[in-house]
């Protein structure tokens, strides 16, 4: 009687210690899965969410997330108003969920910054760039014709080379045509920190 009782609570305490270390085992595994997570999976998986994002020198940018590339965010602020942002500008965001999306893969990948430029030089609309310096000041509002503040131009993308893009720079309010054009500025790549889309008018 007396062994049974031992033998019973040998394997009782046998069962707890290799519960605790199954358990400890599944929290070391969850950690090194967590440390494989990009940054990108986080915010994928925060797709159709409101975030606060946070760009170097203290701005911040708030909207509904859209879409991630490999190095950059869309947001809709508003209607008609997208905001793609570089991510090497990001330094926070805010109201992620808890969801993570899949790594980027095939063409999702290779739809980088500078592609997604490209696609903005097609459209022809006018932007707002807001450069590294910005200060976050509002882009757009009452511009004058080029500029719309300390780090910021308006104007439409013209040309998207390897590392600069160039803008002909107007009044938000005119269409991109050689008469209303001051002039043309190349910016490189790596000193725009988001471009604003600008309903014309």
């Amino acid at each position: 009687m007396r062994w049974e009782r031992l033998f019973d609570d040998l394997e009782a305490r046998f069962e707890e210690l290799a519960d605790a270390a199954a358990a400890a085992e599944l929290a070391d595994r969850e950690r090194v899965a967590g440390g494989a997570i990009l940054a990108t999976q986080r915010l994928s998986g925060a797709i159709g969410t409101t975030l606060r994002v946070r760009l170097a020198g203290g701005p911040l940018v708030s909207g509904i997330l859209q879409g991630v590339g490999p190095d950059w965010l869309l947001l809709a602020e508003g209607q008609q108003r997208d905001c793609l942002i570089a991510s090497a500008a990001v330094i926070a965001v805010e109201g992620l969920t808890a969801a993570t999306g899949r790594e980027l893969s095939g063409v999702a990948l290779r739809l980088d910054f500078r592609r997604a430029l490209r696609g903005m030089a097609r459209d022809r609309s006018p932007v707002a760039l807001a450069l590294v310096g910005w200060t976050g000041g509002a882009v757009g509002h009452g511009a004058t014709a080029g500029s719309a503040g300390p780090g910021e131009i308006i104007g439409t993308i013209d040309r998207v080379g390897a590392d600069f893009v160039e803008v002909a720079l107007h009044a938000a309010w005119e269409p991109r045509r050689a008469g209303a054009v001051r002039s043309v500025a190349l910016v490189p790549l790596a000193a725009i920190v988001l471009v604003r889309a600008l309903p014309l008018g």
